[in-house]
C-alpha cells in the first residue's frame, strides 16, 4: 500500500522489507538513518526493543508501551505508535461510532496488541472496558495502569471462560480480538459464538490471506453482527505512519486499493 502512495505524491523512493535479528534493532535503525531513510515501520517482535532504541518518543507511544513507526529527522530516531490511532480510525470508519459511545470487551488484553488497544480505548474516554486474558496477573496490572491513566473509564477484568463471557456479552457493544487466534482453522474458540447478536460490533485484529474468514468472523456473520478483520487496521495504521513521515495527509484510497491488490495476490 505504501509504494502506490509514494508514487502518487512523487516521492523518489520505495518501501522495502528488511529482516532484522532480535537484539539488532538499534544498530539496524542507525544504519538506515545513515543511509538516508525517511522512516521505518517496526513489526513483531521488535516493537518493544524499538521503544528503547529511540532518541525521542512521542507521548502516546510511551503510554502504549511500544513503537511501530519511526521517523528519522536530522539523524535522530523519533518513535511513534500508529496502532492505537489506527484502531480508533478503523472503529469510526467501520461502525460509524466513537469510543465514548461504546462498552468494550478486549480478548487477549495482556498481549502487545490487546494492551495497546486497551490503553487507547481509555485515552479516548471509553466509558466501560472489560479485559479478558489467560494470564490473570497481566489483566490485573493493566487494569491498574488504565485506572491511573483515566479514572473516568470503568475498567474490569472478566474470566476468559465461556459462561462468564456469555453472561457479559449482553452488556457489550464492541468486542475486540487482540490475540492471534483465528489464523488457523483449528484454533480454540474465542467466545461462545451463539452469544453474539446483531447488536454487537466485532473487531477481529486477525486477518487471513485471500480474505478467508476466521471462526470469529463466521460466528459474527451468522449472528448478523457488524464485523471487520485486521485488514482495516492495517490500512489505517499504515496511513498514519505515512502522515507521520511526510507530514501531509495520506492518499488513503490509493493505499486501500494497493493493500487489497497485495492481499489478493
Amino acid at each position: 500500500m505504501h509504494n502506490p502512495a509514494l508514487k502518487e505524491i512523487g516521492f523518489e523512493g520505495q518501501y522495502v522489507r528488511i529482516q532484522v535479528p532480535r537484539g539488532e534493532v538499534k544498530n539496524a535503525l542507525l544504519l538506515m538513518a545513515a543511509r538516508g531513510f525517511v522512516g521505518v515501520n517496526v513489526t513483531i517482535p521488535h516493537k518493544f526493543e524499538a521503544l528503547d532504541a529511540m532518541d525521542e518518543v512521542d507521548p502516546l507511544a510511551q503510554q502504549l508501551g511500544a513503537v511501530n513507526t519511526v521517523a528519522i529527522r536530522d539523524g535522530k530516531l523519533i518513535g511513534y505508535n500508529s496502532d492505537g490511532p489506527g484502531f480508533l480510525r478503523s472503529v469510526e470508519e467501520a461502525f460509524g461510532t466513537q469510543m465514548p459511545e461504546l462498552r468494550v470487551l478486549i480478548l487477549g488484553a495482556g498481549g502487545g496488541a490487546g494492551r495497546a488497544v486497551a490503553v487507547q480505548c481509555a485515552l479516548a474516554d471509553c466509558p466501560f472496558l472489560w479485559l479478558a486474558n489467560r494470564t490473570v496477573e497481566k489483566t490485573t496490572a493493566l487494569k491498574n495502569e488504565i485506572s491511573r491513566l483515566n479514572g473516568s473509564t470503568h475498567v474490569k477484568a472478566v474470566a476468559w471462560e465461556p459462561e462468564a463471557l456469555r453472561d457479559l456479552l449482553p452488556n457489550i457493544d464492541l468486542i475486540v480480538n487482540g490475540t492471534s487466534l483465528g489464523m488457523k482453522d483449528d484454533d480454540a474458540e474465542l467466545l461462545p459464538g451463539d452469544a453474539l447478536t446483531k447488536m454487537h460490533c466485532v473487531f477481529d485484529m486477525v486477518y487471513r490471506p485471500g480474505g478467508a474468514m476466521t471462526a470469529l468472523g463466521r460466528a459474527a456473520l451468522a449472528a448478523r453482527s457488524s464485523y471487520i478483520d485486521g485488514r482495516t487496521l492495517l490500512l489505517h495504521q499504515g496511513a498514519i505512519s505515512f502522515e507521520t513521515w511526510f507530514q501531509r495527509p495520506a492518499p488513503i484510497e490509493t493505499m486501500r486499493q494497493g493493500l487489497a491488490a497485495a492481499l489478493i495476490g
